[in-house]
Parts: C-alpha cells; sequence; structure tokens
C-alpha cells in the first residue's frame, strides 16, 4: 500500500499530549494519527446503540400518538362545546347586552386567573374529573369501555381516587 506524506502544526499544548501518548504506545506517531483518522473517517457501528436507538424511537412515536389522541380529543370536545352553545344561547335584546358584556368580561377574569393558578402548580382539569368519576361513580367507565368496574386503592390518589381498570398512565 502506498502512502502519502503529509505535514502538520499542533498547537503546543496539543503536541505535548501528542508526544506524551506516543511515548507509552507501540508504535509511531504515524500510527498513532492513522488510527485516529481512521476512527474518525471510518466509524465503526457500536453494539447496542442501534436497539437503544429503536427501542426510544419507539417510545417517542407511542408518546406522540398519545399526544395526537388527546388533541383530537380536546378539538372535539371543545367544537361540540361551541356548536352546543351556539345552538341553546338565544341572541340578546340590545338593552341586555351591556350588563351582559362586564358579565362576560368578569368570568373572562377570574377565568384567567384559574389558568394561571392551574398552569402555575400544573393541575390538570382532565385528571382531577377522572378521579372524581373515579371517586364518585366507578361503574361509568366499565359502562363506556365494556372492562371490569374500577377497583378503588386509596394509597394510589389523593382523596381515596384509583384508576386501575384499563387506564392510561401518561
Amino acid at each position: 500500500m502506498s502512502k502519502k506524506r503529509y505535514s502538520i502544526y499542533l498547537q503546543r499544548s496539543l503536541a505535548l499530549k501528542f508526544e506524551s501518548v506516543t511515548g507509552r504506545r507501540k508504535g509511531g506517531k504515524s500510527a498513532l494519527i492513522h488510527d485516529a483518522l481512521r476512527a474518525i473517517l471510518e466509524p465503526q457501528p457500536m453494539p447496542g446503540i442501534n436497539d437503544a436507538l429503536v427501542r426510544r424511537l419507539d417510545e417517542l412515536n407511542r408518546t406522540v400518538s398519545r399526544i395526537d389522541r388527546d388533541n383530537a380529543i380536546v378539538t372535539e370536545t371543545l367544537a361540540l362545546f361551541v356548536r352546543y352553545f351556539l345552538t341553546i344561547t338565544p341572541p340578546l335584546p340590545q338593552s341586555e347586552q351591556e350588563p351582559a358584556r362586564l358579565l362576560g368580561r368578569e368570568r373572562f377574569e377570574v377565568f384567567v386567573a384559574e389558568m394561571g393558578r392551574r398552569l402555575a402548580a400544573d393541575r390538570r382539569f382532565v385528571s382531577e374529573v377522572l378521579e372524581s368519576i373515579a371517586r364518585n361513580e366507578p361503574d361509568l367507565f366499565a359502562t363506556i369501555s365494556g372492562h371490569a368496574p374500577l377497583e378503588r386503592k386509596p394509597e394510589s390518589l389523593p382523596d381515596g381516587a384509583a384508576l386501575t381498570a384499563g387506564e392510561d398512565h401518561a
């Protein structure tokens, strides 16, 4: 195999490390540079890395699928609520519109304040609703999903609520 000669310049600190390593290693400086360049330019696959990446990508795919499903549920819920609200709410007479706007503004301020508190505390309304249903009407989940009724485990959730049959831990 033919070889090609190169001249390189190294910073003093790197040159001292290079000299130190070549002094402890079998082979010359050329062999060390050859091995280092081969490791960088022709990387070898590391055993187990691909399997770990595939497992992690599968986990991420399941997470994204769950987020997509939850987003679809939220979107449909909001759309149904808006349609229902617009269907049942009659138009107000002109004389009642200003008081209704003021009341709406007050309610909106309360809503924004509550959202701020919930986001700061990382409390989810859906979790509270599910815990409330599990506590007050545990057979409701079984009726809807066709599964066995939920069991109660007082130690697993606050206020004695637990979701154990067919629950989804996100």
